[in-house]
């Protein structure tokens, strides 16, 4: 007993970024023992080690990237186990496992609601509690809708057992925005079914737009009608407005590109569902109305950027998140315009904020930008199809041109690596680096002016 005690003394050395990159670490690992399991395969389905770690890797991080088609290689337990693996890392494994320990009637200390904090990208551990119990209950419902719709609804194309086991894969993988499907073509066999689509961009916004926005709903929508006393926070307001800005400019981008090439000829319903979806599934979601490689290439040059972005922080989406692109849009706007405080709502932003998003920005473009280089020496792919699959990987969104399965074993390697930064985070994966014992610095040295532009 005093062995392991002593042999586990180290975790408590850990700072809660290092905590959470290895927790996510050891999901990979059960993640990868479960897919790996024969009962998980379908008949004849042998699996090599790296597509088994690449399924894990994307499952836990929510991307939806694959090497192996999903619907052809696993089994009905195979699904469940891929959903299961989903739901905990869409959620985040501190908040579900939270409530798993809360279940068991144990006590949650101050260490622990750091970890929620740092996992959920969280400013204070205040709340975390009910932090937690809120974003179960939020998605849980959402969810529990979404599969009833989709379940009833697929009984017109499906047997009950298939449609309702679609319903159920198909609400997880939007909500979680994990991007994976057991169609066997994503949602391209209902590319003219607009109520499937609306459904799922439904849930691929719940899931994308951050907890702490839908529980500010939530509790508007649940608060006495004659006191509205609510007041959403700058985080809600801020995330909304810039991801709903997102959507509709990427809509509009996308009919404008595509408007001589794949939408010619179209009605105008089918060009906004085509061009609403693809907007919408950037954002975080992964899945598809349509074979990207249809699309021209300044269109899926365009998509990259969006996927770069991302979802919304503490939300089930990667990238450098849409709060982050706002603060450096906005910084930029304010500087040209000669101002020095960044005010947004009547509200200032913290200065440290403010280097965060341009810290994760820098760091992002760097990351993607050797990724980029590497795989187009390594990889016999032509430059646009490696940068799409580059920040599709690293904005955990999933949407391929299918060049995915052809990679070398390094060249998944660096998608993995790029879909597990993407999930925890870059500030996480920074701070992972910091030491506790580190001195802060109490001097100042002279200063000097630098030539810049």
């Amino acid at each position: 007993m005093w062995v392991r005690r002593k042999s586990l003394m180290w975790l408590n050395d850990l700072s809660p970024f290092q905590l959470i990159a290895l927790y996510y670490m050891v999901a990979v690992t059960i993640a990868s023992i479960l897919i790996a399991l024969p009962v998980a395969h379908r008949d004849g389905v042998d699996l090599a080690f790296i597509d088994v770690l690449f399924t894990a890797v994307s499952a836990v991080s929510v991307t939806g990237l694959t090497t192996v088609p999903t619907a052809e290689t696993f089994s009905t337990t195979g699904y469940f186990i891929i959903a299961i693996v989903l739901q905990f890392g869409g959620i985040g494994i501190m908040t579900l496992g939270t409530m798993i320990w809360l279940m068991l009637g144990k006590k949650i200390g101050l260490k622990e609601r750091r970890l929620i904090m740092t996992d959920q990208n969280q400013t204070t551990f205040q709340g975390m509690v009910r932090l937690v119990k809120q974003i179960i209950l939020v998605v849980l419902m959402i969810e529990f809708i979404g599969f009833l719709v989709l379940g009833t609804y697929f009984l017109q194309y499906y047997e009950p057992g298939e449609a309702y086991l679609q319903g159920f894969f198909g609400t997880i993988s939007a909500m979680t925005n994990g991007g994976f499907d057991i169609t066997g073509e994503s949602l391209i066999p209902f590319r003219d079914d607009y109520f499937v689509q609306f459904i799922n961009i439904v849930l691929i916004i719940a899931g994308a737009i951050g907890f702490p926005v839908l529980i500010e709903v939530k509790q508007y929508l649940w608060q006495n009608q004659e006191e509205k006393t609510i007041r959403f926070s700058l985080f809600a307001k801020l995330t909304t407005i810039t991801f709903f800005a997102l959507v509709l400019f990427g809509t509009l981008m996308i009919i404008i590109l595509e408007n001589n090439h794949f939408f010619a000829g179209r009605s105008w319903h089918e060009i906004l569902f085509y061009a609403l979806f693809q907007s919408v599934t950037t954002r975080s979601g992964g899945l598809a109305t349509l074979d990207i490689n249809q699309f021209t290439e300044q269109t899926q040059l365009f998509m990259s950027s969006l996927m770069f972005i991302g979802a919304s922080p503490s939300s089930v989406g990667g990238g450098i998140r849409t709060t982050t692109f706002a603060l450096v849009v906005i910084f930029v706007l304010t500087f040209a315009r000669g101002g020095q405080n960044i005010r947004i709502f009547r509200r200032e932003i913290h200065p440290e904020d403010l280097n965060k998003a341009v810290v994760v920005t820098m760091v992002a473009l760097f990351l993607c930008f050797i990724a980029v280089i590497t795989l187009s020496i390594i990889e016999p792919f032509t430059l646009n199809e490696i940068v799409f699959e580059v920040c599709s990987a690293f904005g955990t969104v999933g949407l391929s041109m299918g060049i995915t399965p052809g990679l070398s074993t390094f060249g998944k390697i660096i998608l993995m690596l790029l879909m597990f930064l993407g999930r925890i985070g870059l500030l996480t994966f920074l701070f992972s680096f910091n030491k506790h014992d580190k001195a802060r610095v109490n001097y100042h040295y002279p200063r000097e002016r630098i030539i810049i532009g």
